[in-house]
C-alpha cells in the first residue's frame, strides 16, 4: 500500500491574521492553508503574503500539513503569490479556480520556473461548473498535482443553487469531481461548511462526505476540527474488522473459500482492509 497522509481536516487560516497564525502552531488539524485570497482584503495582501511565507519557514507547525493559497491566475496578485511561495516551499500550493489541464500545465510551469522545491505540491480548487466537468482533465494534468480541493461556495453561486441540508444542489458535482480524483489516483477534500454554530449540521456535512469517498474536509473554524478528525477516521469497529478480515484471509489460503463473520471474503475486502489499517496508523503517527 502507497504511505498515506491523513488529510481530515484541512483548515483555512487567513495570512493577514498574525494572532490565527501563531493559535493555528497548537490546533490538531491534519493540514493547515495559509490563505492569501479570500480571507485577506486587498491592501492587506501583501502583508499576509509575507507572514504566510513566514510561518511556512519558522517550523513551527510539527507534523501539519503546510499549504499557501494563492490568489487565482487572473489577480494582479498571483504572479508575486506564486513567486513568493515557491521560495517559500511549503507542502503543497494552493490555487483556486483551476478550470483547465492548460492552467494546471501552467502553474506547474511556474513552479518550476521559479525552482520550487520538489516537496512543494500543488493542490488545485475545482469550484465552478465547468471545472466539474473536466475534472478528469484537470486531476490529470500533471503528477505535481496530488490532490484536488472543492470549492463548494463558489460552485453553489455559480449553478445559482442554494445551501441545504444533503446539498442535492451540488451532488452531481461533486460525483464528478470524485470519480475524476479516484480515476486519476489523487486525493480529495470535501469543502467547507459555513454555519459554524451548528454542529449537528457541519457533523453531518463530514457523514456524507466520508459515505461518498472524501479523504477529509476543509474547515473554516478551529472549533470543526475534532469533528472531522473523528468521522473520517476509521472507526474502531472499522479497525476491528480490517484487523478481523486479514486474519481471515491469512490463515485460508489455498482453502477456496474464506470467510469473515459469515461474510465471504474476497480480494477486494482484502484490499479495502489493508488501506484501512494504513489509514489508522498513520493517524496514530501523526498524532503521537
Amino acid at each position: 500500500m502507497p504511505e498515506f497522509r491523513p488529510r481530515r481536516s484541512v483548515l483555512y487560516m487567513p495570512g493577514s491574521n498574525q494572532r490565527a497564525l501563531e493559535k493555528a502552531r497548537s490546533i490538531p488539524c491534519d493540514g493547515l492553508i495559509l490563505d492569501l485570497e479570500d480571507a485577506v482584503a486587498p491592501d492587506a495582501k501583501p502583508e499576509a503574503r509575507v507572514a504566510a511565507c513566514a510561518a511556512v519557514a519558522s517550523g513551527e507547525y510539527g507534523k501539519r500539513e503546510l499549504t499557501i493559497r494563492v490568489n487565482a491566475a487572473d489577480t494582479e496578485w498571483h504572479a508575486d503569490d506564486m513567486a513568493a511561495a515557491c521560495a517559500a516551499g511549503p507542502d503543497a500550493i494552493v490555487v483556486p479556480k483551476v478550470d483547465s489541464a492548460d492552467a494546471v500545465h501552467a502553474l506547474v510551469e511556474t513552479m518550476t520556473r521559479h525552482d520550487a522545491p520538489e516537496k512543494t505540491k500543488l493542490w488545485a480548487m475545482v469550484e465552478t461548473p465547468y471545472a466539474m466537468l473536466h475534472a478528469e482533465e484537470i486531476a490529470g494534468a500533471s503528477d505535481r498535482l496530488t490532490v484536488l480541493v472543492m470549492g463548494t461556495n463558489d460552485l453553489a453561486k455559480e449553478l445559482y443553487a442554494e445551501h441545504v441540508p444533503g446539498r442535492q444542489p451540488l451532488l452531481a458535482g461533486l460525483g464528478l469531481a470524485l470519480l475524476a480524483a479516484r480515476a486519476t489516483g489523487k486525493v480529495i477534500i470535501d469543502g467547507v461548511y459555513n454555519d459554524v454554530k451548528n454542529t449537528e449540521g457541519f457533523l453531518a456535512e463530514c457523514q456524507q462526505g466520508r459515505e461518498m469517498g472524501f479523504d477529509g474536509k476543509t474547515l473554516i473554524h478551529p472549533g470543526q476540527v475534532d469533528g472531522a478528525n473523528t468521522t473520517f477516521a476509521p472507526s474502531e469497529q472499522a479497525i476491528e474488522d480490517a484487523r478481523g478480515i486479514l486474519r481471515a484471509w491469512e490463515d485460508g489460503k489455498g482453502s477456496g473459500v474464506v470467510t469473515y463473520n459469515g461474510r465471504m471474503i474476497e480480494s477486494l475486502h482484502v484490499g479495502s482492509a489493508q488501506r484501512t489499517l494504513s489509514i489508522h496508523e498513520s493517524i496514530l503517527a501523526l498524532d503521537g
